[in-house]
């Protein structure tokens, strides 16, 4: 059994995507030089006004890859075949706003992400998955 805190879940059956923001060890802190950790979080929180959850998390695990965010899909985006993406090294504001512009337009199930994005993403192992949910 982990002796990590437990986190809560989002809702399943959440109306719309949520975007958890990992700020654990590595995440948001000085060893990520060159950011505005706390200018990231407002302007996500800002973007996405209504249209997706924002939350922000503890140590998620793939601290080779800060700033790590997930973005999980909506119900809709779930029962269209939508899975959890993501994305590392989120470490400029272009990014952000890439993300931000896709949750915007439904985010996974429902709209493509930017091809960029690509250049993000990343399949964590299960054991890191699992930080998610935990």
């Amino acid at each position: 059994m982990s002796k990590r805190t437990r986190r809560a879940a989002p809702v399943a059956g959440a109306t719309r995507p949520t975007i958890t923001v990992c700020r654990g060890c590595c995440c948001g802190t000085p060893k990520i030089p060159g950011l505005d950790h706390t200018a990231q979080l407002r302007d996500l929180r800002q973007a996405v006004d209504g249209a997706a959850t924002v939350r922000v998390t503890g140590c998620l695990g793939a601290c080779e890859r800060a700033n790590v965010i997930v973005v999980q899909p909506s119900a809709e985006g779930r029962k269209n075949g939508g899975a959890p993406v993501w994305l590392g090294l989120v470490n400029d504001p272009d990014a952000t706003t890439d993300i931000t512009t896709w949750v915007g337009n439904g985010g996974p199930g429902l709209a493509d992400p930017p091809g960029i994005l690509d250049l993000y993403t990343f399949q964590p192992s299960r054991r890191v998955r699992a930080e998610l949910h935990d």
